[in-house]
């Protein structure tokens, strides 16, 4: 159920591609309404139309055309007034930013990089492991909050992946290994981007960073969450021996660890990460091509349980044609809120291979970061 009242929304780096992905998703929003808007010092105290070079097929909502433009703090510009703030900011400036938000007792739902590596900050997919909301209010209680923290989606390449490997792990047990080979949009390097003398007529083989999040990312989501004793040694005291307490802890797929290897290339698509992905199954007995296009078929997310805004009424769709999915053909459907995928057949080195999806900018970007925030919502961690 929406809230009574929209929950007044603001968004870091309102400026950028993803901060005008955030404009587009939340000028209309059923839960949330736009109040703060924050990008660089150079743009602080000028109107958002001003200053924004809208990149977007549609036109820029009216709702912000003539809202003024501040600098990302929490003291300015209404932002200690909403209960959510949606971050779009580049990751070199990201993190004390996003840090001081929290600190004010403002929750931060981040796209940045900065923070996903914390153990006390969930990396939400939310068509795969919104479960792991579950951890914020030990963060707020070891920080000292009561409303503030910070939840971090995905990388996009990484969510694109992770949404299908979720699915057969669900159906058929821990995977054992997996390869992957992407193939990804040049909206992925933010504007302006790749040079277009780099990019046209080419492929380049290597985006900085990316290979590693993959592998590192897909561990944190698919991994779980699990409880773990710890000592709470009383340090003023000098005590040794201090009262044992149950803590959370992300468990990064350790029970049945999970191998994986990433090769990442951008190409001259504007919009749209495709992958090839290789998957070995941990059980000795092999679920059949059958068994595989149903777990895709059938698979279901929260998100869709609790009928939120923004997901898709498929988190996968599988495509039976042998040249699908395609970037310029698939990255719309759902609203670009869930992963494609198709080819799948059986592979000569693991056990099967396949292609998936994802609409880097929405479900790869600001689309998980809202759905994340209206699923936060109906649990009860946003107030």
């Amino acid at each position: 159920m929406p809230p009574s009242e929209k929950i007044k929304v603001g968004v870091l780096g309102a400026t950028g591609t993803v901060g005008q992905r955030f404009i587009q998703l939340l000028s209309t929003h059923p839960y949330f309404v736009l109040h703060s808007l924050g990008a660089s010092a150079r743009s602080a105290g000028q109107t958002y139309s001003s200053v924004t070079r809208w990149k977007l097929s549609s036109p820029m909502p009216e709702i912000v055309r003539d809202m003024m433009v501040h600098e990302c703090r929490p003291d300015v510009g209404g932002f200690d007034e909403c209960g959510v703030v949606f971050s779009g900011l580049d990751h070199d400036v990201a993190g004390e930013i996003e840090e001081s938000f929290r600190s004010s007792e403002i929750p931060i739902f981040s796209n940045a990089k900065n923070h996903r590596r914390d153990p006390l900050v969930p990396l939400i997919v939310p068509l795969v492991n919104s479960s792991h909301l579950s951890i914020i209010p030990q963060q707020q209680s070891l920080l000292g909050l009561k409303k503030g923290f910070i939840l971090c989606n995905a990388n996009c390449s990484t969510t694109g992946v992770v949404v299908p490997l979720a699915a057969l792990e669900k159906s058929f047990g821990p995977l054992k290994t997996v390869m992957i080979t992407t193939l990804q949009a040049i909206s992925g390097a933010g504007y302006p981007g790749v040079s277009s003398m780099d990019i046209m007529d080419n492929v380049v083989p290597f985006i900085g960073g990316e290979e590693e999040k993959i592998e590192w990312e897909t561990l944190k989501i698919l991994g779980g969450i699990k409880q773990v004793e710890h000592q709470n040694q009383n340090q003023n005291q000098n005590l040794k021996n201090g009262k044992n307490e149950t803590k959370l802890e992300f468990d990064y797929h350790q029970e049945n660890k999970l191998k994986i290897s990433a090769q990442c290339n951008r190409v001259p698509v504007l919009d749209g990460h495709l992958s090839c992905v290789s998957v070995e199954f941990s059980q000795n007995v092999k679920p059949t091509l059958k068994e595989i296009e149903n777990a895709f078929k059938n698979y279901t997310s929260e998100a869709q349980e609790l009928n939120v805004p923004s997901s898709p009424k498929r988190s996968i769709i599988l495509h039976e044609n042998q040249d699908r999915p395609q970037p310029r053909l698939d990255r719309d459907l759902e609203n670009g809120a869930c992963v494609s995928v198709g080819r799948i057949r059986e592979c000569g080195v693991l056990d099967f291979k396949f292609i998936c999806l994802v609409d880097n900018v929405r479900l790869g970007a600001a689309t998980s970061s809202v759905m994340n925030a209206e699923i936060a919502v109906e649990k009860g961690y946003v107030r």
